[in-house]
């Protein structure tokens, strides 16, 4: 079966975003909310999904409540327990965000695009800064990276990476920022802080990386973006 996700002779992460989160439940907003009913069904389609690719040799799973219960399927169908990992987790909202009233915090979206360069990289006013966002994610990445011998490489060939075992396959279960920060690391490229747009990903979406050899080194290629061929076209969300 071909389900666009590799074979088992190449690297390949699978990075998965979460099904649809509830935000506004009774229009009052949650920082760390559950998943709709269409989430869960999102969730249990791409679990179905990667379970008809097997094998992979790990799970990775940001430890917000949405992500969680995405990996709780995915888990089940591909046999394999989640790793949980707290740099993998969204960037952070406001604090002040949890129980106000919906109609403030989709205000503060909308402005949000219209800020300056420099607001955009110190984050929303309360919440996470872009600037650590990206630290926290890239540094867990290439740590946890690291210990399964995949090395970043310097000089010019900084885009490269010693690899200990490229047949490694890895399935990351996370957040539509986390997802694109990672990707844009391992891609070589400049960080924004807009990653959230540059790589659009609809809730459940799969992207998917494999290596390939290039020069003394591995590379990183984008085979897939945000990949929801598991959905029916109503259960497409954002």
């Amino acid at each position: 079966m071909n389900n666009g996700l590799g074979t088992v002779d190449e690297m390949d992460l699978i990075l998965v975003r979460h099904g649809q989160p509830d935000w506004t439940p009774g229009l009052i907003a949650r920082n760390d909310p559950d998943l709709t009913d269409v989430g869960h069904e999102q969730a249990k389609r791409v679990a179905h999904r990667l379970g008809a690719v097997e094998p992979f040799d790990e799970l990775w799973a940001s430890p917000m409540t949405r992500a969680m219960q995405t990996a709780a399927p995915v888990a089940s169908e591909v046999d394999i327990e989640p790793e949980v990992y707290p740099w993998l987790r969204e960037i952070q909202n406001p604090p002040s965000w949890e129980g106000s009233p919906a109609e403030e915090i989709e205000k503060a979206l909308r402005e949000a695009h219209f800020r300056t360069m420099e607001e955009m990289w110190d984050g929303l006013p309360g919440g996470e800064s872009f600037r650590a966002f990206h630290r926290r994610v890239v540094t867990g990445l290439e740590e946890t990276l690291a210990i399964h011998g995949i090395l970043p490489m310097h000089g010019e060939h900084r885009h490269l990476w010693e690899v200990v075992d490229p047949g490694m396959r890895v399935i990351i279960v996370a957040h539509a920022g986390t997802n694109a920060v990672v990707l844009g690391r391992l891609l070589g490229l400049e960080p924004v802080p807009w990653e959230w747009d540059r790589f659009r990903q609809p809730h459940s979406g799969v992207s998917r990386l494999t290596m390939d050899r290039i020069s003394t080194g591995w590379g990183f290629s984008l085979r897939q973006l945000g990949d929801v061929s598991h959905l029916e076209e109503s259960m497409i969300t954002e």
